[in-house]
């Protein structure tokens, strides 16, 4: 498939948008399990250190509660017995080297400052009514276990010290002291994680009794400690916030030791707990870009699958687009693009038999369009035949007009000569010479005025052979005019299908409907002109009705003229052969000229009557010229009418042999 330049194709677009949604969520599911995992292995690693140092504390408590269990029982024997000096000093003799806890035995203090021991112990008793163990004891009636502290041996012991109460006058104390080696060895020894470490703080004043770092055994927790690990410790001990946490990259946990000041504390490095799910992070990775390099070429394939079919769609179609509506759209399945495959063909198809009518109407509308053309310009030509003949029957009655106006006055002579001739009828013979001369005139008068009538009935018989063609021309000019309108009628009609069609093409037919529309407006201004020929055509035969009869009642009247004149000049010719009888004859004479006068009258009458008629007679004509001239005008503007509609016909053939169907 041929890409434009810029385009990106759909398969591009499809794996550009689900592949990085893929990767995404791929890495957010590994980010979800290693943050799942990160958390499971932390809660994992907070019970099993809590655990841990439970089971110190609890082996601490244990062994500390034994310890003292031994020594309360040594306590209620020595305050039951109540034995005396060399009594006690005998049971405490017992007790030297009896464990390896408190190797140095049991020993009584009193106020006083006489101590009394095991014989072979070395316990010093310098300074003793101050020492830690014996200021704790006044304060305790059942023996419990003090502050540690180094004896005079440098030995690290706690002593576990109360007030005797055996009946004596004087105060006395009880107490032991008890090695932190054991204590150490629980603190060291019962670690059970890997890398974890643990150390016992007296939270009194912060001292580390016992841990696996020799140099810190023995010092004080400082929150400025340089090591953030013990200086959070510090942090957490002042604050009494013993809940497991993280301190300086390294979980920590806290308990508190029953029966005594001290908290365990055991920390295990977060690297360490994190190793592990550090490789599974690097497996979790791995096996996430296997799986997204597998998924992307599932997806890849599978948008190639579907992709197949469109592309060649896209070539179908693209194919159309260029006008070749040749191709067959082939359609395999039951999905959606196999309906739209299906539907393309359908539209192929519907398009095909659209173009094959369209083809068909536009060569019977360039048919049409010629034939309108020739007729257009037929009717053209046959306008311009019509208004020279207009024009040439103007002239004629121009001429007639004169003519007439000629006859009017030779008829008015007329009248004026036999009214003389009527009142010196009593001077007839002295006038006889002059009546000869006047009758030879007249002679020759009546017989201009006969060729005048004869001419005059020419020129009428000439217009109305003028009218009549006229009148022929204007039934022909209605005959085409009709033609031409229903020409524009199946013009429009077959536009209104055009366009119909072109909506139905789409966007395929807009041009189809640009050609329609223009079509139809051709068709509707050749109806228009049509209706406008048709009125003024109309016009023009009422005009030329009107003529025709006027032209009707000037031939009668001026053949009744002419037969007038023609009777005046035969009377003429016997007044002229009889000129010797006019004295006997002159009573007749007078009649006859009275007649003549009332001929005359008449003749004059009517030939003013005729000289109006052909007045109107030449302004209908003058009508007629410009109706007309006005028909060739809008038989012109018909003509280029019929060749645009010929040109768009040409158009739209050219338009509908750019499709290949």
């Amino acid at each position: 498939m041929r890409r434009g330049k810029g385009k990106i194709s759909i398969k591009t677009k499809l794996l550009g948008t689900i592949i990085p949604a893929v990767i995404v969520m791929v890495l957010l599911l590994i980010l979800a399990s290693y943050q799942v995992s990160k958390g499971m292995m932390e809660e994992s690693a907070s019970n099993l250190l809590e655990t841990s140092i439970g089971n110190q504390v609890a082996e601490m408590e244990g062994w500390l509660q034994q310890n003292l269990a031994s020594f309360e029982m040594v306590k209620k024997n020595i305050e039951g017995t109540k034995p005396d000096e060399k009594k006690l000093q005998e049971m405490l003799n017992q007790y030297y080297g009896y464990s390896t806890d408190y190797p140095e035995g049991i020993y009584v203090a009193s106020e006083d400052g006489n101590i009394v021991k095991p014989e072979k112990s070395e316990k010093s008793a310098e300074n003793m009514l101050d020492s830690v163990w014996y200021t704790q004891g006044l304060s305790r009636i059942n023996m419990a276990f003090g502050t540690a502290y180094t004896n005079e041996k440098g030995e690290n012991i706690i002593s576990a010290s109360g007030i005797l109460n055996d009946g004596g006058e004087k105060i006395r104390v009880i107490s032991a002291d008890v090695s932190l080696k054991h204590v150490s060895l629980v603190v060291n020894s019962m670690v059970e994680m890997e890398e974890a470490e643990a150390f016992l703080v007296d939270v009194s004043d912060g001292t580390i009794l016992a841990g696996r770092d020799s140099q810190r055994v023995y010092t004080q927790l400082n929150t400025d400690d340089e090591n953030p690990l013990f200086a959070g410790i510090a942090k957490s001990v002042a604050e009494n916030d013993y809940s497991t946490k993280e301190i300086g990259g390294y979980l920590t946990a806290f308990q508190e030791v029953s029966g005594t000041e001290w908290v365990m504390v055991s920390d295990v490095p977060t690297a360490a707990i994190y190793s592990d799910l550090n490789k599974l992070r690097m497996i979790m990775t791995v096996i996430g870009c296997a799986a997204i390099l597998c998924i992307i070429l599932l997806i890849e394939r599978m948008v190639h699958m579907i992709i197949r079919p469109i592309k060649r769609f896209t070539a179908d179609i693209t194919k159309m687009a260029e006008g070749d509506f040749t191709v067959e759209v082939k359609a395999k399945g039951k999905d959606e693009i196999a309906a739209m495959g299906r539907s393309v063909q359908r539209f192929v198809e519907s398009m095909r038999s659209m173009i094959q009518d369209i083809y068909h109407i536009s060569d019977k509308l360039g048919s049409q369009a010629d034939g309108s053309s020739k007729i257009s310009r037929e009717m053209y030509d046959a306008s311009i035949v019509q208004s020279d003949s207009m024009k040439e029957m103007n002239s004629t009655v121009d001429q007639l007009s004169v003519s007439v106006n000629e006859i009017a006055e030779s008829a008015t002579t007329l009248a004026m000569v036999v009214a003389d001739t009527k009142e010196d009828s009593v001077k007839v013979e002295e006038k006889m010479q002059e009546t000869v001369l006047v009758s030879q005139k007249g002679k020759k008068d009546m017989q201009k005025v006969g060729d005048a009538m004869q001419n005059i009935s020419a020129s009428i018989s000439c217009l109305e052979e003028a009218v009549n063609k006229v009148g022929a021309a204007s039934e022909e000019i209605t005959d085409i005019v009709s033609l031409i309108g229903h020409i524009a009628d199946e013009t429009n009609l077959l536009s209104l299908n055009a366009s119909i069609e072109a909506a139905r093409a789409g966007e395929a037919g807009k041009g189809f409907a640009v050609v329609a529309g223009e079509i139809g407006k051709l068709a509707a201004t050749s109806t228009e002109s049509v209706s406008d020929i048709e009125q003024l055509i109309h016009q023009v035969q009422e005009l030329v009705k009107d003529a025709v009869e006027q032209s009707v009642n000037s031939a009668d009247n001026i053949k009744e003229s002419s037969e007038l004149i023609e009777q005046a000049v035969i009377t003429f010719n016997g007044i002229f052969e009889n000129i010797g009888e006019t004295s006997s004859l002159i009573q007749n004479m007078i009649e006859k000229v009275e007649k003549v006068d009332s001929v005359a009258t008449n003749a004059a009458a009517i030939s003013e009557e005729q000289a109006a008629s052909t007045d109107e007679i030449l302004q209908t004509a003058e009508d007629m010229v410009t109706q007309s001239n006005h028909i060739t005008l809008n038989s012109k503007e018909v003509a280029n009418d019929a060749d645009a509609l010929a040109a768009t016909s040409e158009e739209l053939e050219r338009q509908v042999k750019s499709f290949k169907f």
